[in-house]
């Protein structure tokens, strides 16, 4: 079973990425409550539900969702489970928190969704989970499960292990998720693609501002027009690492990523953490205005427009590990990049052992 230490002391008083005992905050209790038979778990911060895991046969992947900050504010977009006012609706299989790849073995299973004709779903993977392993309560609750990637047919190309952390505090929220894909077929490869790895569509405002329609191309010639805004509602930006802001931040390399904007009264700002553990770390960011928000260090050709790539290739029974963090953070300003440095140094120290 994979364990994950915590470095930073006393497990009653956490701190945004143990950044600075200055910061120190109360943790809040987490509650990890089961409904096996709506194939869902909650997950409570102090007496606020955070996040709900789904794993209904209904989807195509197990999901995060919604999420939400400190103070009850969704911070991922409602459409299409329970759309909002305003929502998009462009891009159906984006769906809270995720993590899948567009090519394993020829399979996409990024695109997939309810939105796909039946007699296309050959072309698509399934991840499908099969067993919940651990839930706990406490300063700190968990949750890990089991789920494989499957065809069409429900065979097996991949087995997946992940495991998550939640924490929280009066102004924070913090998910670490450790996912261990090991390989089924003799064997497995992850082609090089834009579309991974570890994905979350935000709140209509934390959008970039556009006031121009786009055009999404998917591997199979697909197009997918994201309307430009006209209700004024979005004021998102991002900020990576390494300085890149707004649409820039898309296609480059950096520790950490954050996108953040005012929702309400407050700053809201959602960072997902690299770990140098990962494969081609630091990770590019696929990070789009519309409200995509991944990290994908399997796109390397198409983010350096052909210069090099990466096709991670797995044998029968090899694995590979992925460990992200994703901070959540409301108040008066959001995070700085000290704050932000500080915190990828934490995460950095953390033990985040394969899982089994």
């Amino acid at each position: 079973m994979l364990k994950l230490a915590l470095p930073c002391g006393s497990a009653l008083l956490l701190t945004l990425g143990c950044f600075s005992a200055a910061n120190a905050q109360k943790a809040e209790m987490v509650r990890v409550v089961k409904d096996a038979k709506a194939k869902k778990i909650d997950v409570y911060v102090g007496k606020q539900v955070f996040t709900t895991f789904m794993y209904p046969d209904t989807l195509e992947k197990p999901v995060l969702y919604p999420l939400r900050a400190a103070n009850g504010t969704v911070v991922t977009r409602g459409f299409p489970v329970s759309p909002k006012p305003g929502d998009p609706t462009d891009h159906p299989h984006h769906l809270g928190l995720w993590l899948n790849f567009e090519n394993v073995n020829g399979l996409d299973f990024w695109n997939n969704s309810y939105a796909i004709p039946q007699e296309k779903k050959g072309s698509y993977g399934w991840i499908k989970t099969d067993k919940i392993l651990t839930t706990t309560s406490g300063p700190t609750g968990t949750l890990a499960y089991h789920a494989n990637w499957t065809n069409q047919k429900n065979e097996v190309l991949l087995e997946e292990t992940t495991r998550f952390e939640f924490s929280g505090t009066e102004r924070e929220r913090t998910i670490d998720r450790v996912t261990t894909l090991k390989a089924v077929m003799d064997v497995v490869t992850f082609t090089d693609a834009k579309d991974g790895l570890l994905g979350l569509r935000l709140a209509h405002e934390l959008q970039i501002p556009s006031d121009k329609d786009e055009k999404f191309t998917d591997s199979k010639g697909i197009v997918t027009v994201v309307k430009a805004g006209t209700d004024k509602v979005p004021n998102g930006n991002y900020l990576t690492s390494a300085g890149k802001r707004g649409n820039e931040a898309w296609s480059t390399r950096a520790a950490w990523c954050k996108v953040y904007g005012k929702m309400g009264k407050d700053s809201v700002s959602i960072t997902i953490i690299d770990h140098p553990k990962n494969v081609n770390y630091p990770t590019f960011w696929h990070a789009r205005g519309y409200g995509l928000f991944a990290a994908n260090p399997l796109g390397e050709k198409i983010f350096t427009n052909d210069k090099s790539a990466k096709n991670l290739q797995l044998k029968k029974g090899e694995s590979v590990t992925f460990r992200y963090r994703v901070l959540i953070d409301e108040g008066g300003k959001t995070l700085s990049p000290k704050q932000l440095n500080d915190a990828a140094a934490d995460f950095a120290k953390k033990s985040v052992a394969t899982a089994k």
